[in-house]
């Protein structure tokens, strides 16, 4: 099948000349009818395999010039760069066609956004807490919306998106068509399929687990984490085959720490994302490395999902992820669009359980390769690899029985009370000495009688 096949209209057909592209992925060439045709649609899809494209071209061949200010498409994405992409991808789709499309994501100016809202629109790309911002605020009218797409939904469930989804929901026309797409068909994603769809038709392309045939798989047993950046160092020292990667670690603090110890060697070429950045600094990070200005990023899960980067010719995994289905959606980053990639991935021995479930997932073997002998093997610790020492016999450790009961106690006799009655007054005067013209005000009139 080709393009050509699809029915698409003569600007579509232009602007995928100017792209290159002659034949649909599967997933686009599954979609294509199903979105035309108006019905709800749930795709699931590997991740890398043109999931943009697959719901955008049925959209814009059947988007009709309209003058009027309220968007017709909403399309809600996880991320703010994520935002950025559809944005860009629909453009170049856009190129020979007359419409509006704005991107609005948290983390800038709200008023900015509102005033290019006002200026009137024909598809939103959104994150779901800005949107719901800007709905509320009145400025943004959603009662034209006649498709909602919803891009990697399962992420915006995992990020705690899922009362927004449900309040945005509730402010869209009931008479809408939904379109869906997920990389893992989850409990959570079933059951919003269920409360909001009507009749949806699924399209399945892979299962989740499905490893990607176009990219070769090895991994490495590491002892620790500074053997890891020395087999690291090793390997990127080799700039022509390592020529554009991107490096997934566990978290923030990880990254930071990486991206210390890699800035000693590669400086230049060196960038790191992740969710402390600032928005500016993470999409200027992105556009240099997509440039090909740096040639390694060191990044977390922020980058895993959904963001279109191209020639990326290695994935590595330096923590090995938690999550299987994670591991799926990293390595997913290199061999899109059919291209050849590779994928590593680090483990150390507390890690060698994620492997199993990494492994179980896919039902294949990840292929075990050696350190090289020119890698240096280290013994120095970071502190989350430390043993944690158990002090049995401290004697100022507190233990279970001397731990402090309840919030309470008997009062101490200065504070106990006793009800005094009415005499309560006079037996505070007494104490005080103060005047008995101001504690009895029938003292003058007994000193008379006597």
């Amino acid at each position: 099948m080709t393009f050509s096949d699809l029915n698409l209209n003569t600007p579509l057909y232009n602007a995928l000349n100017d792209l290159g592209f002659t034949i649909p992925t599967p997933i686009q060439a599954e979609a294509f009818n199903v979105v035309a045709s108006g019905k709800d649609m749930v795709g699931i899809a590997q991740t890398g395999t043109g999931k943009t494209f697959g719901y955008m071209l049925p959209i814009l061949k059947n988007l009709k010039f309209s003058t009027q200010e309220n968007p017709r498409i909403l399309i809600l994405v996880p991320t703010r760069e994520l935002v950025v992409q559809v944005v860009d991808e629909i453009g170049k789709l856009s190129k020979y066609i007359n419409n509006r499309v704005l991107g609005v994501y948290g983390g800038t100016n709200i008023n900015t956004q509102k005033q290019a809202i006002a200026e009137g629109i024909d598809i939103l790309v959104a994150t779901p807490g800005r949107l719901y911002d800007l709905a509320l605020s009145r400025v943004l009218q959603l009662k034209s919306i006649q498709k909602l797409v919803i891009d990697e939904v399962d992420v915006m469930l995992d990020l705690g998106f899922r009362h927004q989804l449900i309040n945005i929901f509730d402010i869209l026309p009931e008479k809408r068509q939904n379109i869906m797409f997920s990389a893992t068909m989850t409990q959570d994603v079933d059951a919003l399929i269920n409360d909001f769809f009507k009749s949806p038709e699924r399209v399945s392309i892979a299962v989740s687990g499905t490893p990607l045939e176009n990219i070769l798989q090895s991994r490495f047993n590491v002892p620790n984490f500074y053997t890891k950046v020395n087999l690291l160092v090793h390997l990127l020292n080799d700039t022509e085959t390592f020529n554009k990667v991107l490096i997934f670690v566990a978290y923030k603090k990880m990254a930071d720490r990486l991206f210390e110890k890699l800035d000693e060697t590669f400086h230049e070429e060196l960038c790191v994302i992740h969710s402390n950045k600032t928005q500016n600094y993470r999409l200027r990070s992105i556009e240099q490395f997509r440039a090909g200005e740096n040639r390694i990023l060191v990044t977390t899960d922020v980058m895993a999902r959904g963001l279109d980067i191209d020639n990326v010719s290695h994935v590595i995994n330096f923590d090995t992820p938690d999550f299987p289905e994670n591991y799926m959606h990293r390595i997913g980053r290199t061999g899109r669009a059919e291209r050849k990639g590779e994928a590593l991935v680090f483990s150390t021995e507390k890690e060698q359980e994620a492997i199993e479930n990494i492994e179980n997932l896919m039902q294949m073997k990840i292929p075990l390769i050696e350190i090289p002998d020119a890698v240096e093997i280290s013994t120095e610790l970071i502190e989350e690899e430390r043993p944690q020492i158990k002090e049995r016999n401290n004697p100022n450790k507190r233990r279970d029985e001397d731990a402090p009961g309840p919030a309470f106690h008997e009062k101490s006799e200065k504070n106990s009370k006793e009800n005094l009655g009415g005499s309560y007054k006079f037996k505070i005067a007494a104490k005080y000495k103060k005047p008995k013209t101001r504690g009895d005000k029938n003292y003058n009139k007994r000193n008379k009688k006597k």
